[in-house]
């Protein structure tokens, strides 16, 4: 019994990590079964499986008005159990037992999560528990709310109480036995290997042949047709409101000889037990789909913020290659900055003899490298806010246009968060000065440049910005001519006098790949709004695979411990 024990552990814990969270179809239903199943485990699977000779519990249940609580005063002889004047009756519910058996249903063996009670009580969390020496040990009688009940509680109390029974007697009467809930919950039990047996109530005596006909007929092409059925005719009640001896005595002799055979109750015991552990695997593969639509749905969504961000990056490459940020303000600045007839003689002379001219040039006056970095820095944060709003707008349509991603939005996600432009801005800042701190490292180790020539240093600091901003680092192209070819010239010329013809590319390569790296983790960080609200369907990698391992371990120990078989 120890591996089923631990399956049915391995299962709750299960049940516990699995949410259903996005709006779907199937997610509503699946948690309705997936919390029955965990209260089915706490109130009766784990308790029982661990005393299966505990005394047999008989839950009474059935339609609004049946008599079930008259019936059970009258099959203990004593008024135990109230019955409602007023519908809907609200009450706790009432178990009977023997004195002996007290220790098990009070101590809270079973439905563990109702607060036991030796009063009558309006506490619908409550468990009255109450010593009848009128019936016999072994066998105990819960009296349950209505399963139709007007009032949402009672009914899924109800419910509850009658998945922790080793056996339903329900009680229906000769004017509602056809109705449909009643049905529904039979159908239920049966397919949960229930022990069931039925009581007929207030039957007239000249209908009760073809009533209780009418009825076998209904339970035969249900597969019920060998639970007991006592019909109790339409009687007076005595002065203690309780059926005459008559009416309930075959029923009484009924339970006696349960409680007097041991042998007898372990059967129904291991035959209901057996029939819920079989019925977890059906119910398990219900909730391993739900789960997977719920993973499917969440990558879906996913993907679709996903792409929305993706062009958002390629709109960014797009725009560090077209060209289309060396126009307007950057192109004035650079062309100021350079000052292209003087700075095109200079670079006649020698190096060194350029990086004299350059410091003397800018001496007291660096007004114009500031001035082009600024408009760079705007340039780029223009860009980036752009992408960012566009991605947002696009992302926020394509969840709308699907329920589960439509649920989940929040007003605030159709635009880019609210401070984004500050971190834009900090992101384009941090990056120039990257490039900065880059070039200063490659000019310490060139003899041509001195370690102090910080307008040399800047100056090709800035060069590379603007390579960045160009497909061909400065080879001039397409709208590069219409910009003004000549510039673009001066400054290859100014950067290969410095570094090289190929450290240009080398450094404009790699200031252009660590921009869009923090552009990445910029849109990565906007993108993670929408996905975050996702994020607790991947909490738990293949929920629906680990639900169809934890059911299959069940079904496997369950067959091993065989309890429909000899008795172990």
């Amino acid at each position: 019994m120890g591996r089923l024990a631990n399956a049915l552990s391995g299962l709750r814990s299960a049940l516990g990590a699995v949410s259903y969270p996005l709006v779907l179809p199937s997610a509503e239903e699946a948690r309705r079964v997936g919390s029955a199943l965990l209260a089915q485990l706490d109130d009766y699977l784990l308790p029982r499986l661990a005393r299966l000779d505990a005394p047999l519990l008989v839950v009474v249940g059935g339609s609004t008005g049946a008599g079930k609580s008259t019936l059970v005063n009258s099959l203990v002889q004593a008024p135990v159990s109230t019955a409602g004047v007023l519908r809907p009756t609200t009450r706790s519910p009432v178990l009977v037992a023997n004195p002996a058996d007290l220790n098990w249903f009070g101590r809270g063996g079973l439905l563990p999560g109702l607060i036991r009670t030796g009063e009558q009580s309006n506490d619908p969390n409550a468990l009255q528990v109450i010593a009848a020496p009128s019936i016999g040990p072994g066998v105990a009688l819960l009296d349950a709310p209505d399963i139709d009940s007007v009032v949402d509680h009672n009914r899924k109390l109800a419910a509850q109480l009658l998945a922790a029974a080793d056996l339903w007697l329900f009680v229906t009467t000769a004017a509602r036995y056809a109705d449909a809930v009643p049905w529904e919950l039979l159908t239920t039990a049966r397919l949960r290997g229930t022990v069931i047996a039925l009581v007929l109530d207030r039957v007239p005596a000249d209908a009760a042949a073809e009533v209780a006909a009418h009825l076998g007929e209904m339970l035969t092409s249900r597969d019920l047709g060998s639970a007991p059925l006592f019909v109790i005719p339409e009687t007076g009640l005595d002065g203690h409101g309780m059926l005459p001896e008559s009416a309930v005595g075959p029923m009484r002799q009924w339970f006696a000889q349960l409680s007097s055979d041991a042998t007898a109750r372990s059967a129904v015991v291991r035959q209901t037990l057996d029939g819920a552990l079989g019925a977890l695997a059906p119910a398990l593969h219900g909730l391993a789909e739900a789960a997977d639509e719920q993973v499917t749905t969440a990558a879906t969504l996913d993907e679709r913020v996903e792409a929305a961000y993706r062009n958002a990056r390629r709109t960014t490459e797009e725009g560090l290659q077209d060209g289309r940020l060396l126009r307007g303000e950057v192109l004035a600045r650079w062309q100021e900055f350079i000052g292209t007839g003087e700075f095109l003689r200079s670079l006649e002379s020698r190096v060194g003899h350029l990086r004299d001219r350059l410091v003397a040039a800018v001496s007291g006056r660096p007004a114009p490298g500031r001035n082009l970095q600024i408009a760079m820095e705007s340039q780029l944060v223009t860009l980036l806010r752009g992408v960012a709003a566009d991605a947002a707008e696009q992302a926020y349509a394509a969840w709308q246009a699907h329920p589960a991603g439509a649920a989940l939005l929040q007003p605030g996600l159709q635009k880019a968060s609210e401070d984004l432009p500050e971190r834009a801005d900090r992101l384009v800042r941090d990056w120039q000065q990257w490039v900065l701190d880059l070039v200063r490292r490659e000019a310490a180790e060139k003899r041509t440049v001195a370690r102090g020539a910080a307008y040399a240093v800047n100056g090709a600091g800035l060069a590379v910005m603007i390579a960045v901003f160009t497909t061909t680092a400065f080879i001039p192209t397409g709208l590069e001519v219409a910009a003004g070819a000549g510039t673009t010239v001066a400054a290859q010329k100014v950067l290969e006098a410095v570094f090289g013809d190929q450290a240009i590319r080398t450094l404009a390569t790699r200031a252009r790949t660590e921009l869009l790296a923090r552009v990445d983790d910029l849109l990565a960080a906007e993108a993670a709004r929408f996905t975050e609200l996702t994020a607790t369907v991947r909490l738990e990698a293949e929920p629906g695979g680990m639900l169809r391992r934890v059911g299959a371990e069940v079904e496997a120990a369950r067959k091993e411990l065989a309890l429909t078989g000899p008795a172990q």
